[in-house]
């Protein structure tokens, strides 16, 4: 097998009837990933063409949903191929490539919630010195690093894991997440340690930022004014609904792997669909629907559609 890793394929286990089903799965996939893709790049249309949304807040909330779209794209296309196709295969480097672009692209998203809560921070807690603070090269620094520090991370660990010796070639799941780490014959120290670092490093330190940012921005919101309660709100609540979805997208994740030998093979298809399917959704509508500028401008961009 060591020989001939290049030409390895492994079989994906994790669909659920898919010869009664097909048909129904491709065109609800389908049609959910079309939605994933005009949603979010509409938003991010908007944002681009409009001068009164170049703001931080608002460039990251262009990188968070572009980052949604490329994260489905690197799922659905091939998710939508195995629907139709006689045998659910992929080759050994590109699961492995999708292994990557899947936890590196979650890793830019916990960056750049991090990033929007600081923003958020300064301009409620500190907005005398917003302009100073939050200028266009901060903004660009923070959007690098929030796609290059996951992106390394997740290349070094696999890296590590490339050179595991595969027991099997049968992989229980639809797609190559955490799941694969069950193909390995032993589990290597060095990669376990890397990998409960490489979580503590991108997840955990960014999650404890985004509380402690929020906790502060609710802390002096409730000792100001109104007016200040209600930006913290207007501002506040869609980055934290977002934040929310995220979360339980990677707690799925998380149990999918864990749990995975006691859960039945329906309970696995639904837990990875779901999380794959509502929080790229969830974005664009949560955004769309709470944050007041974007939305006029969807309400303006709608009525000129309508009347052409």
């Amino acid at each position: 097998m060591d020989g001939e890793v290049n030409e390895t394929y492994i079989t994906l286990e994790g669909h659920v009837e898919l010869d009664k089903f097909r048909y129904l799965y491709f065109a609800v996939m389908l049609a959910a990933y079309v939605c994933i893709v005009v949603c979010n790049l509409t938003i991010v249309y908007l944002i681009w063409t409009h001068r009164n949304l170049h703001e931080p807040m608002y460039v990251f909330i262009a990188a968070l949903l572009l980052n949604s779209v490329v994260f489905s794209t690197n799922i659905y296309p091939k998710l939508l191929s195995d629907f139709l196709s006689e045998k659910q295969i992929v080759s050994y480097s590109a699961c492995y490539l999708q292994f990557f672009l899947f936890y590196s692209l979650s890793g830019s998203e916990f960056l750049l919630l991090a990033a929007m809560a600081y923003d958020r921070y300064v301009s409620i807690c500190k907005p005398l010195q917003y302009a100073t603070i939050m200028g266009r090269n901060t903004v660009s620094i923070y959007l690098s690093l929030a796609w290059l520090v996951p992106a390394s991370v997740t290349g070094v660990q696999v890296v590590l894991s490339s050179s595991i010796k595969l027991c099997t070639l049968h992989l229980d799941g639809i797609l190559c997440n955490n799941s694969i780490y069950n193909m390995y014959c032993v589990s290597s120290k060095v990669h376990i340690i890397f990998g409960a670092l490489s979580v503590a490093l991108i997840a955990f330190f960014s999650l404890i930022f985004i509380i402690f940012s929020y906790t502060r921005i609710f802390i002096i919101s409730y000792r100001s004014s109104k007016e200040v309660r209600k930006k913290a709100a207007q501002t506040c609540s869609p980055h934290l609904l977002v934040l929310i979805s995220f979360s339980c997208l990677c707690a799925f994740d998380v149990i999918i792997v864990r749990l995975g030998s006691n859960l039945t093979k329906l309970v696995r298809l639904i837990m990875t669909l779901q999380a794959v399917l509502y929080h790229p959704l969830l974005n664009p509508v949560i955004y769309g629907l709470k944050m007041k500028e974007i939305s006029k401008q969807l309400k303006r961009l709608f009525y000129q559609t309508k009347a052409q």
